[in-house]
């Protein structure tokens, strides 16, 4: 696929934004993802974004099961006008093909940052609820207050089964047992007071 402008890859009037139109958008840096036919840009996740997401992959990695794996930043495409990139997926290792995820992970995941937080919190969750995601965590990297919230579907909806923070401990079951403490998450990065 050659690089193409964004005035090239913007669709016309007649055209609404949908995957195949996401697909031409070209690779500079940011975050392209659709909701319902809209355009969401973020800026590349920050540094500290990156670790908080690397050290919650690291600590799922080492109790995942064989025939389960956990993925950072894939496509998933929820229809043809909704796609959005989590932090964090856990799937069926025989999901691994193709481009992007077509069918719901076990679990999707989501860094907060300021330019995503009510994005993430509402209409991702909303989003991800309708797709039949079966958990859905949002982490907040506050190195402050680091905190996770976790979300599990329970007929249909989604349910709050934790909220986090500090070094409090999180002891999910879905979609395996591990134990996530937001502090650890956030233990590398400098405080408010560091150069």
């Amino acid at each position: 696929m050659s690089a193409v402008t964004i005035d090239e890859a913007w669709p016309t009037a007649s055209q609404p934004f949908n995957v195949e139109v996401l697909d031409r958008m070209p690779d500079d840096g940011r975050r392209y993802e659709l909701l319902d036919g809209s355009l969401v840009v973020s800026p590349r996740p920050v540094l500290a974004h990156q670790d908080v997401a690397g050290e919650l992959s690291y600590v799922l990695r080492q109790v995942c099961p064989p025939e389960l794996r956990v993925l950072s930043e894939p496509a998933v495409q929820l229809s043809a006008d909704t796609e959005f990139v989590p932090d964090i997926v856990v799937i069926r290792r025989n999901k691994l093909r193709g481009a992007r995820l077509t069918t719901p992970p076990l679990l999707a995941v989501e860094v907060r940052s300021p330019s995503t937080a009510l994005i993430g919190l509402n209409r991702k969750k909303t989003a991800y609820e309708r797709f039949g995601v079966p958990s859905y965590w949002i982490v907040v990297p506050d190195p402050a207050a680091p905190e996770l919230i976790a979300f599990e579907l329970d007929d249909g909806r989604y349910i709050q089964v934790a909220q986090v923070i500090g070094d409090k401990a999180f002891a999910a079951s879905q979609p395996f047992a591990v134990t996530v403490v937001p502090a650890d998450l956030v233990a590398a990065l400098p405080g408010p007071d560091s150069d």
